[in-house]
């Protein structure tokens, strides 16, 4: 899915659009993988890397804590990755409760079992729930959830410190990118002279 007019960064969307394309998901197994996106704001190639065993305790119940071993996740130009720890929210304990993971190590296995899906099947499943719920020629891509985490809690008032303590990033250097300033926010920010 192409990041139209958007200079090269995903679309950032809303919960209702969030909604539109988790309905057009077909499968338990890639609605869960959206909502894992969605509330954690983890990029995609650390997602379908997940095992069975960073999600659930060994008595099948969520866990409260999400860990996301920097093995799994994008590596600096030096090479290293930090682990990233991400409460689970309340909505997305209840979508991993109701998910039932199969024999593989695996969240998201693919065919075989033996090893994760690729980054290309799980992105064919999002354009074509894009384009099902009518959103296909906004820019959503795989990154969407991240940038859309981002900018929700930026909305709310969560500091920037926080929200860095969530996607990764070092320094506002490496997350500044994400956030989007709306005009309404320049207009609000020039009356309050």
């Amino acid at each position: 899915m192409p990041k139209i007019n958007r200079k090269g960064k995903a679309a950032v969307i809303t919960d209702s659009e969030y909604s539109k394309i988790r309905r057009q998901i077909k499968t338990d197994k890639y609605k869960l993988l959206w909502d894992l996106a969605w509330y954690t704001g983890e990029r995609w190639g650390a997602l379908i890397q997940l095992k069975v065993s960073d999600v659930y305790q060994k008595n099948g119940r969520p866990k409260e804590m999400l860990i996301f071993r920097g093995i799994i996740r994008k590596h600096r130009p030096d090479g290293s990755a930090d682990n990233v720890e991400i409460p689970v929210h309340e909505v997305l304990r209840e979508s991993l409760s109701r998910f039932e993971p199969g024999e593989s190590e695996w969240l998201f296995p693919s065919r075989c079992g033996t090893k994760p899906i690729t980054w290309r099947n799980a992105y064919d499943i999002l354009q074509r729930a894009t384009e099902g719920a009518g959103l296909g020629s906004k820019g959503i891509s795989t990154h969407t959830p991240r940038r859309s985490l981002v900018n929700r809690l930026r909305k709310k008032g969560t500091k920037t410190e926080v929200i860095r303590k969530i996607t990764g990033h070092r320094d506002n250097k490496g997350l500044d990118p994400y956030i989007d300033v709306e005009i309404d926010e320049v207009k609000g920010a020039i009356a309050t002279l």
